[in-house]
């Protein structure tokens, strides 16, 4: 199966709409499985203003590792490993968040949306198989049994096999092509946005979120340490909140002052906007995937829009290089809907309980709020009711058509913020040091992201399934954890083979050698094959 455009037709394997973040991602992903990318933008050029995302996760840095750039991102990056919570002056609690193997990455790394787009395009100028072009601006789609045909305003049409459109928060058009809903809702609150640079050293190292300071009563305050003395302020303000009148009356400078004092300070980038709950109906519309923004907006609290985002973009792009490779059919592309749509709705629940408790909307939850945080000032006890946000994590396939179940590892919910679930089904693998005879892999994740990985351990069995066509490698965990800490994270039992997915989630976990195939089978979205096994006749 070719690889490579055809320059006579024009016609290629993927077209990417949208060159922000997520596209961006989802463009170097598909190119490190060798596929060539089109990535198109209805921008003259990239719009490098202000913060904006800017809470980049440890297991995001891990997938943009993936693509040489999460070492770098991680580096320029703000390391904070601490979540501080007052209700106005009293700090009720602060937790870190835990590691469940010996991550290369720290929890979270403050750094703007614009700095990780530039390392981005720096990797994707490097990456020959993504034509980067500008002032695309995709006006209409139309599919057929072979491919998908784009309309480009003012240029000739682009021809692809399969569409990740990855338009951002205003992808409204692209959704209304393809007959999407965007159920949900708009909060009439606002956000103000202040990215200053200040001397602040005490408050260089942690997240900082108050309830009702004296400096916001009523309202929120969020406050994020960012590279180069540089913080960014949110403040939750009224719908009709206005910034100009606010800057030309003196009362924006107060309003900063109140928070860190009469010093010295420059403001970088200032900006009000308004959030959203919002999830489509379809992320795949048959050779479209949608993806990020363009598929889900919710409240800032928690950093799980582009987070969430890059989840997509690797989901994506393993599932569209093994169709386009052969390795699977094209109804894999169909757990791609399945698995990134209950994400998009296990963050929606998430963000809209942080919304219910920020933002009551009902008398009965102004009362539970105004109980609640002041009870907890003196109650260990009701401090896990306080809700500044749940801050992003994996998301958890554990009801994913591709996930086997296995009972003696069942899946205990949603655990508690910081906290991770066991490995299992549906979980992504921690990370940990592994050593690989004759590879430079040196974590876990890298080899898990090769393709389909067989991990046996002591007393099992497992050989790649023959009619398998997809890259399945065997190894056994003995061999490449010498240390003991793999088996550790994993929770490993002899006997067993762990199936692991492209995107190092687990698939299953079996002790029978002859569950093996047919787990491959389903975490590839293939049905079982029958075969006839020896001795069983004909």
């Amino acid at each position: 199966m070719t690889t490579t455009t055809d320059p006579s037709t024009g016609h290629h394997r993927v077209a990417v709409i949208g060159n922000g973040p997520v596209g961006q991602t989802t463009a170097l992903l598909l190119a490190r499985w060798g596929v060539p990318v089109v990535l198109l933008d209805g921008r003259a050029a990239r719009d490098l203003v202000g913060s904006k995302a800017i809470c980049q996760q440890r297991d995001v840095l891990d997938v943009w590792e993936a693509v040489g750039a999460g070492r770098r991102i991680a580096d320029e990056g703000v390391t904070w490993t601490t979540a501080r919570t007052f209700h106005r002056d009293h700090e009720l609690f602060a937790y870190s968040m835990a590691d469940p193997g010996r991550s290369a990455f720290p929890p979270f790394v403050n750094i703007s949306q614009a700095r990780t787009e530039e390392i981005l395009d720096e990797r994707i100028a490097a990456e020959p198989l993504v034509d980067v072009r500008w002032g695309h601006r995709v006006t209409g789609i139309d599919q057929d049994e072979h491919g998908v045909t784009l309309s480009v305003a003012g240029r000739p049409a682009v021809r692809a096999d399969y569409v990740v459109a990855c338009a951002g928060a205003r992808g409204e058009e692209i959704r209304r092509m393809l007959g999407v809903g965007f159920g949900g809702h708009s909060f009439d609150d606002r956000f103000l946005i202040c990215d200053i640079r200040a001397d602040l050293p005490g408050w260089a190292r942690e997240r900082r979120f108050y309830f009702d300071p004296e400096w916001n009563p009523g309202r929120q305050v969020l406050i994020h340490p960012c590279p180069g003395s540089t913080f960014r302020i949110d403040w939750q303000v009224p719908g009709d909140y206005d910034l100009a009148a606010e800057e030309a009356g003196g009362a924006l400078d107060a309003r900063i002052r109140a928070i860190i004092g009469d010093q010295p300070y420059e403001i970088v980038w200032k900006s009000v906007y308004r959030f959203h709950s919002r999830v489509a109906d379809r992320m795949r519309v048959g050779r479209v995937l949608l993806a990020g923004d363009c598929a889900h907006l919710v409240s800032p609290f928690g950093a799980r829009g582009l987070n969430s985002g890059v989840g997509d973009a690797e989901n994506a792009a393993w599932k569209l290089a093994f169709v386009l490779h052969g390795w699977a059919g094209a109804e894999l592309l169909e757990s791609y809907h399945d698995e990134r749509h209950a994400a998009a709705l296990e963050n929606l629940a998430v963000t809209t309980a942080t919304m219910d408790f920020l933002v009551p909307q009902t008398e009965e939850q102004h009362r539970r709020r105004r109980e609640v945080l002041h009870a907890a000032a003196t109650d260990p006890a009701v401090r896990a009711q306080v809700d500044s946000g749940r801050l992003a994590e994996p998301f958890w396939y554990v009801d994913s058509p591709l996930t086997t179940p296995d009972e003696s590892r069942p899946f205990g919910g949603r655990p508690p913020r910081g906290e991770v679930p066991p490995a299992g089904p549906g979980i992504l693998v921690p990370d940990v040091p592994v050593s690989v005879t004759g590879s430079s892999c040196g974590r876990f994740r890298e080899l898990a992201r090769d393709g389909v990985l067989l991990l046996a351990t002591d007393g099992a069995d497992a050989e790649p399934p023959p009619e398998i066509a997809a890259p399945v490698r065997v190894l056994r965990l003995g061999e490449i954890d010498v240390t003991g800490v793999l088996a550790e994270a994993l929770g490993a039992r002899p006997g067993e083979v762990w199936v692991i997915r492209p995107d190092a989630h687990v698939a299953a976990v079996v002790t029978d050698a002859a569950a093996v195939a047919a787990a491959v089978h389903r975490a590839l979205g293939q049905p079982a094959v029958d075969r006839v096994l020896p001795g069983a006749g004909t």
